[in-house]
């Protein structure tokens, strides 16, 4: 059996650093990955980080169409020349940066509206991939993850736990996440010095809470996260809102909410109450 690093070889590839490159070699996981992923012959998804093209070839056997991204232009050169996929004609191989690209076009570019995405995001910007992928949620039904196990546990954990910060409470916001599996180094080429955790993120049809401003909602989050050993109250005390400390307390109070508890302790719902007193009292749309 041909393994990805002898693919490499065979091109004179290495796998870069850089770009976080590490390439799931386990046939069997990458297949339960695909079947998690529950792939119909409506579906369109796209793929983030196609590597040598292992996943992209199950995926285009199944989907209506696959938008292959992948950053690294000897990659997309690679799989453009593979026979295999060359046999499909759903399959866009496209040179990107993720975080630049527009899953907005997906919506234009199929009539498919069961957008699904699937990846093994390199992990040293894995926040920043999750954030972009959120901000274009309403294209998307859900989302297939590989993590380094550490941020997947920041992701699922419950309020009031080491673990719970600002992925939790977004991600909990505006989706419901399933863990499906833990993957060991070896499994891996290059191997990682961690383990890997594939999270399913199906995303809601609304909100948890009817949030009066998503980006006001992000902030206050933020805010409550900025430093975990001070209490809500000195948190908000030492942002930039536009309300003096008696509005604040009384935001607070109108929230239900304690201003001596810390961030970690809030629901998401918690969260989203406070973001809407806090938005009201600023704007002057006051909370009936």
């Amino acid at each position: 059996m041909t393994t990805q690093r002898k693919i490499l070889k065979n091109h004179g590839l290495r796998p870069r650093r850089r770009l976080g490159q590490s390439f799931l070699e386990d046939g069997n996981i990458t297949n339960r990955i695909v079947e998690i992923a529950d792939i119909r012959s409506e579906d369109t998804v796209v793929e983030i980080g196609a590597g040598l093209g292992m996943m992209t070839k199950l995926l285009a056997a199944r989907a209506q169409r696959v938008f292959a991204l992948e950053i690294d232009p000897n990659l997309v050169a690679l799989l453009q020349e593979e026979e295999a996929l060359k046999d499909f004609t759903n399959v866009d191989i496209i040179l990107t940066d993720v975080l630049k690209y527009d899953f907005s076009l997906v919506s234009q570019q199929c009539s498919s509206d069961t957008l699904k995405v699937i990846g093994n995001i390199p992990y040293n910007i894995s926040s920043q991939i999750l954030f972009h992928l959120i901000y274009y949620r309403h294209y998307i039904a859900c989302m297939i993850l590989m993590f380094q196990k550490e941020m997947a546990d920041r992701i699922i954990a419950p309020a009031g736990t080491k673990d719970y910060g600002v992925p939790s409470v977004i991600l909990s916001m505006y989706s419901i996440v399933f863990h499906e599996m833990t993957i060991p180094p070896h499994c891996f080429y290059p191997r990682p010095k961690v383990l890997s955790s594939v999270l399913r993120i199906v995303m809601r049809d609304k909100p948890l809470v009817d949030l009066k401003n998503d980006d006001f909602f992000f902030n206050i989050v933020k805010i409550a996260f900025s430093k975990r050993r001070k209490t809500l109250l000195n948190n908000l005390r030492s942002a930039n809102l536009p309300l003096c400390e008696k509005d604040i307390i009384l935001s607070l109070e109108a929230a239900g909410i304690d201003g001596r508890r810390r961030g970690e302790t809030l629901t998401t719902e918690e969260f989203g109450t406070l973001s809407n007193v806090f938005f009201s009292k600023i704007t002057g749309d006051y909370l009936s």
